[in-house]
């Protein structure tokens, strides 16, 4: 259930003010295991005049919402008539969670955004940001961000800056990237900032229906983070290419060329960590470090993930490249062995050669098992959120360590959306993994991910396809309220509640 984060010490470092102070544990809201961090509105106050730079600049606690409601790819796989293991074994996937009628990208970015305030016990007025990244969109002109707006209202609080910003799945990772600037930048008030990624990733009957997915993740950013964003070494690869994308605006469905962007998802994820390496390594030798970086040197990857199998294959993409960067690899012993014959492969010749996706998916295996696949818990029995994705495979991966196994660690991340804008980048895990700690808080309010997803309600395929229909049905429908119970909500959820003539859209809240 629920989690109150206990108030961490020294949440926010500005320019202009430093403020330390002790935050004791709370008690449970909900259940006596649960705690939650609370960020306070003193924390931003400007209480003292300071010239220091803004440090450990991150993610300070993270929300993560998915529908309460899924269908099991096993059964998926019947009703459509495809062969056994076709979605399970050669997608990676196990269920697939879907929004009701009463769900749209706005309620879903409302009741992440609530969440993530209530249960970190945050002030309305202490947020001076929030920018949210969407491809879900159902309105040419009016923002996303301008509905949460509806959540201040109370508190007065107007003043805050950022707006949507879209491209496929990566505007979840620009708005991370320009919230973080802003925390680092002369624009800076000392409040916090809030990135918001949500999308509803529904297809067309048909082969790539069952790579859908829905869900929302917020995320409160700002200094003395657990989890700290590297400065200097992200490396960021675009271009033109009609690999995904969304022409037809009456319509919820993509153009989607499979193969295409399978291709172009591993481009670029060659080109992000050619970039990231140069630049780390030119980092190393600035301090004498003199070596190459590797793999090895991410204690976990995460990746967006349109389905799993696809992140296993990309894991032995990067051993790949680490293979052929390599001037003298081993390939009679360790990593390397037997790979002999593949050392005159061009990467750019590789893309739909089996034999080397083949091999180095066998020689990567262990690498995957430790550093990637926890991750995909979400992923697996979720699906595709699209920009939440690999905030989603983040909450995963730190669902199920706890402080001391993940201290001072670092956790690459690779951001794909179709367009195309892709980036590599990596995260510094605090090395403070005492109970109590800032990572302490933010680990334990995801503690409960498994337990959340173990508490949906399964759907037949049959009634997931006639919700689907009845999506298509009702999508952009004026004078509409949307059918079905609003009762299989999770305690909480905003919803829509009627689409007027004029296609204003009103919203309420199942109760706690």
């Amino acid at each position: 259930m629920f989690r109150l984060f206990s108030q961490t010490r020294r949440c926010l470092q500005v320019k202009r003010a430093l403020k330390r102070q002790e935050w004791p544990l709370r008690p449970a809201h909900l259940t006596a295991a649960a705690q939650q961090a609370s960020f306070s509105t003193a924390s931003v106050e400007h209480l003292s005049r300071s010239d220091s730079w803004p440090k450990d600049v991150g993610i300070l606690a993270l929300e993560v919402y998915f529908p309460s409601q899924y269908v099991e790819q096993v059964e998926l796989e019947k009703y459509d008539g495809v062969e056994a293991g076709k979605y399970t074994l050669g997608l990676g996937q196990k269920q697939m969670g879907f929004c009701s009628a009463h769900e749209d990208i706005n309620s879903l970015c409302l009741t992440v955004v609530q969440r993530l305030v209530e249960r970190s016990r945050l002030s309305w007025d202490s947020i001076g940001r929030l920018e949210v990244g969407t491809e879900t969109i159902i309105d040419k002109s009016k923002a996303v961000k301008t509905v949460l707006m509806q959540l201040f209202q109370d508190s007065g609080n107007t003043d805050v800056e950022g707006i949507d910003t879209t491209n496929a799945c990566y505007g979840g990772t620009a708005s991370l990237f320009n919230s973080a600037d802003w925390v680092e930048s002369s624009s800076w008030d000392g409040r916090y900032a809030v990135v918001v990624c949500g999308d509803i990733a529904v297809y067309a009957t048909g082969n790539a229906r069952p790579t859908g997915g829905a869900g929302a993740v917020a995320m409160l950013v700002g200094p003395e983070a657990p989890l700290v964003l590297e400065r200097g070494v992200r490396g960021t690869h675009m271009e033109h290419v009609y690999d995904f994308y969304k022409p037809d605006l009456a319509s919820e469905y993509p153009m989607v060329d499979g193969k295409l962007s399978i291709q172009c998802y591993f481009r670029a994820l060659d080109q992000c960590y050619s970039i990231y390496r140069k630049k780390i390594q030119s980092q190393w030798q600035k301090v004498g470090v003199d070596k190459p970086f590797t793999l090895e040197d991410f204690q976990f990857m995460i990746f967006h993930t349109p389905f799993c199998k696809l992140v296993q294959k990309s894991v032995g993409r990067m051993m790949l490249n680490d293979f052929l960067a390599a001037p003298n690899p081993d390939t009679q012993s360790g990593l390397y062995k037997g790979l002999q014959a593949f050392r005159g492969v061009k990467l750019e010749d590789t893309y739909s050669d089996k034999d080397v996706e083949k091999a180095f998916q066998k020689a990567s295996l262990e690498m995957f098992s430790q550093k990637t696949k926890p991750s995909l818990l979400l992923s697996s029995r979720n699906g595709n959120m699209y920009t939440p994705s690999m905030y989603g495979c983040l909450a995963s991966l730190l669902a199920q360590y706890s402080a001391q196994q993940l201290a001072g660690s670092r956790i690459g991340a690779f951001s794909y959306g179709s367009g195309l804008a892709a980036s590599l980048f990596s995260m510094r895990v605090s090395q403070d993994a005492a109970p109590g700690s800032p990572l302490d808080k933010l680990l334990s309010s995801l503690s409960d991910l498994q337990t959340r997803l173990d508490a949906r309600k399964q759907v037949p395929p049959e009634e997931f396809a006639e919700i689907m229909k009845q999506r298509e049905e009702t999508h952009h429908l004026v004078s509409h309220t949307p059918q079905g119970s609003k009762d299989d909500l999770f305690p909480g959820t905003w919803y829509l509640e009627r689409v007027d003539d004029k296609h204003r859209r009103q919203y309420a809240r199942r109760p706690l």
